[in-house]
């Protein structure tokens, strides 16, 4: 075996190991509250349909007296 291909190897093996510890990390159940938390916040912030209601219709096309 000549020393390029015990590289690519040892590269594969290193990459391997490093895919496993993420995956092993992102489905850890220490995780999983701060994920959850991280999913939802989008939810979180506050609607924008409460605006003016110039601005909802200046959107629609319509007029703004």
């Amino acid at each position: 075996m000549d020393t390029s291909t015990l590289l690519h190897s040892i590269m594969t093996l290193i990459t391997f190991i490093t895919f496993v510890g993420i995956v092993a990390w992102a489905w850890s159940r220490n995780r999983k509250s701060e994920f959850d938390d991280a999913a939802n916040a989008p939810f979180a912030l506050p609607d924008d349909a409460g605006g003016s209601d110039s601005t909802a219709t200046a959107a629609r096309g319509g007029r703004v007296s």
